[in-house]
């Protein structure tokens, strides 16, 4: 099953609020573009938030994101987040878990 734009669309503007927190920015997250560096001139996103960022990513949308998914990818813009957390999402709803155990 495919992700609706309504959920991808929470997805995104879950990512973006978590990395403007983590950048301490004071900017809504509406004025994050989707190609925006996690660690560029505006937003600082380090290793150890970018994992509190996934755990929070978790609890916020009610999802498991497997470790297996981030496997050999890399995470360069916001988008590159959102797309995996739409993947994890898309086959959640696939396996018909629904929710986090």
């Amino acid at each position: 099953m495919t992700v609706t734009q309504a959920r991808r669309a929470e997805i995104g503007h879950a990512v973006k609020r978590l990395v403007v927190r983590e950048s301490r920015l004071s900017v809504p997250p509406e004025h994050i573009a989707d190609d925006e560096p996690l660690n560029g001139d505006l937003l600082r996103v380090n290793s150890l938030g970018f994992l509190g960022m996934l755990v929070q990513l978790e609890d916020d949308l009610d999802v498991v994101l497997p470790d297996n998914l981030f496997v050999n990818r890399t995470f360069t813009v916001v988008a590159d987040l959102v797309d995996v957390v739409v993947a994890a999402v898309g086959a959640e709803t696939d396996g018909c878990s629904g929710a986090k155990s």
